[in-house]
């Protein structure tokens, strides 16, 4: 994990100059948007929120959003983001969900993009998940489908995208309901100096359902 983090430390300052980035996140929160019904009462947190674009798309249609990253540059460059466009219902939170447990409050909804592949135990990041919704709240995951691994090439220790199928069925196993998945964008990657590679990306959508 701690790679990882440093890996992303210095990706922070380039992060928002890749066009791709902000047309990706565009496309996810549009369906997002469609998919869920999104409410000016809603409280949500972005897991792995990098800069925050995503955030930043969604927040005029939620009460507030908790930006997530255990990347400090990357929270960083949120706080500058949010200073100098003075926003006023996104925070930060500088925060390793993968190896602590979260106790400051519950959300109505969780979303995440390109983030799941990178958690070595996906099972108990999901389980936090449940944990951490609302009774009815939703969670949105948008990741790579399974691909070779030249997404990230060789020294990668992730996963090689996932198997929404496979990640449904473990979300039902822990307790979700209603869930659904579409192919929402294709990546296109320099993957070598003659190379470029499309590489799927799906959205799937949960429910966590009331508390019986």
């Amino acid at each position: 994990m701690k790679s990882m983090m440093n890996e992303f430390d210095i990706k922070a300052a380039e992060w928002d100059k890749n066009p791709m980035h902000w047309d990706r996140s565009e496309v996810i929160t549009n369906q997002i948007k469609k998919l869920i019904p999104l409410g000016k009462q809603m409280t949500a947190l972005e897991y792995g929120a990098g800069t925050g674009i995503a955030s930043f798309l969604l927040k005029d249609s939620l009460k507030e959003i908790t930006l997530m990253d255990s990347s400090s540059e990357m929270v960083r460059i949120i706080d500058e983001k949010i200073k100098t466009t003075k926003v006023r219902n996104l925070k930060t939170l500088n925060f390793d969900l993968e190896h602590a447990e979260y106790k400051g409050g519950k959300f109505d909804l969780i979303f995440t993009q390109m983030v799941l592949h990178h958690v070595a135990d996906i099972e108990n990041i999901v389980k936090m998940f449940y944990d951490l919704l609302n009774p009815n709240g939703h969670l949105a995951i948008a990741d790579l489908y399974p691909e070779d691994g030249s997404f990230h090439g060789k020294g990668f220790s992730g996963h090689k995208g996932l198997d929404p199928a496979e990640l449904s069925r473990l979300l039902i196993k822990l307790g979700f309901k209603n869930i659904s998945y579409r192919k929402c964008y294709i990546i296109d990657k320099i993957i070598s100096d003659t190379e470029t590679k499309h590489f799927d990306a799906f959205l799937l959508i949960a429910n966590r359902g009331s508390i019986q």
